[in-house]
């Protein structure tokens, strides 16, 4: 599958490719962490999307992150996240309709000790994208992580 496909499955996620600022919003510390920054490029062949990020305070970890189609799903998505902390874990993604979605409901290379979700609302002109991640630790219902703010500083 290419990012030029008919069916166009890779070419949804055009949207999130460049360099963006993250705004983080946490309930129980401090928010807007400055310098907060995540890139989506490319890997050669426009088969899979690189995400990296960094955060300069301890808030959040440094990581990085690569987007595939899925093949189990026609017009799903797989990214493959690890970060600083040693963390590894798999989350199946949809981009449609302007809207992002990220979900882990099973056990990957980590054991599910809590299942996740985020919701991202990308804005009309592509520049911004308003998203919250939503955190389930009793098995039974979902609640607020904390929300997110991506706003593109490239044109």
């Amino acid at each position: 599958m290419t990012a030029t496909d008919e069916d166009g499955e890779l070419r949804a996620l055009e949207v999130l490719v460049g360099e963006w600022s993250m705004e983080p919003d946490f309930a129980t510390g401090p928010s807007g962490e400055a310098g907060a920054r995540v890139t989506f490029e490319w890997l050669a062949g426009r088969r899979f999307l690189v995400q990296r990020w960094s955060v300069p305070g301890p808030e959040a970890p440094d990581g990085i992150a690569v987007i595939g189609a899925d093949p189990s799903r026609p017009g799903g998505f797989v990214q493959h996240y690890f970060d600083s902390r040693g963390v590894a874990r798999r989350y199946r993604m949809r981009l449609e309709q302007r809207v992002w979605r990220l979900w882990r409901d099973e056990p990957d290379e980590s054991p599910l000790e809590f299942r996740q979700r985020f919701v991202g609302s990308i804005g009309e002109d592509g520049r911004v994208i308003d998203g919250v991640w939503e955190i389930c630790r009793d098995g039974e219902g979902f609640e607020r992580d904390f929300g997110i703010t991506y706003r593109k500083l490239d044109p």
